[in-house]
């Protein structure tokens, strides 16, 4: 299985090209995304029409993505103790962007997780195919820039997007007793 996982990441990073390697380096900033969370905010007030609630429904967001990003970079990095694939010796030549190599650890994937918390709740609550396939989309774009870059493999990934689905599914769970039941609950009486 981890030869197997060396396999995909070397063919994944070895298909770079120059105009690439800047495509990916700005999908894997955090910062590029910063007027989508915007636009995920101003969506929720349109829906729900109600900003105690988007609050509420902002707080549940925070706690998926930190617990998240806390399991994945707080605990299991430094609990199992994988080499990046930038720090694995056996994996050299591998093709950096801009030398950035991450951290020491990649076990598992905090934006694959952050980025799957997001997009799953998100998904969850706004109930629209549209949005959560293009959600989807900037999920898997995003993972596949952590792996175009070399600093993780795609079982880091995947565990990465797991955790993340499993805090955005315990937050949904939890947020469920505030939300409107139905398009009915959020239209005025005698509409």
């Amino acid at each position: 299985m981890l030869e197997l996982d060396s396999d995909i990441l070397l063919w994944i990073n070895g298909h770079y090209e120059g105009w690439l390697d800047e495509v990916m380096w700005t999908v894997s900033a955090a910062k590029t995304w910063a007027w989508l969370y915007v636009a995920l905010v101003i969506l929720l007030v349109k829906k729900f029409h109600n900003w105690k609630l988007v609050l509420l429904i902002l707080v549940g967001f925070g706690i998926a993505v930190g617990l998240s990003d806390y399991l994945c970079s707080g605990i299991l990095k430094p609990l199992v103790c994988r080499l990046r694939p930038t720090h694995e010796p056996a994996l050299d030549p591998l093709h950096l962007v801009r030398g950035y190599t991450g951290g020491l650890y990649g076990f598992c994937s905090s934006h694959a997780a952050n980025t799957m918390a997001v997009a799953l709740l998100f998904s969850l609550l706004y109930k629209d195919a549209r949005a959560t396939v293009s959600l989807m989309a900037w999920v898997a774009l995003n993972c596949y820039s952590r792996m175009y870059l070399g600093v993780h493999y795609p079982s880091d990934i995947i565990a990465g997007l797991l955790i993340g689905s499993l805090w955005a599914l315990l937050v949904w769970l939890a947020l469920l007793h505030w939300l409107p039941v139905g398009d009915e609950a959020t239209q005025q009486d005698g509409s």
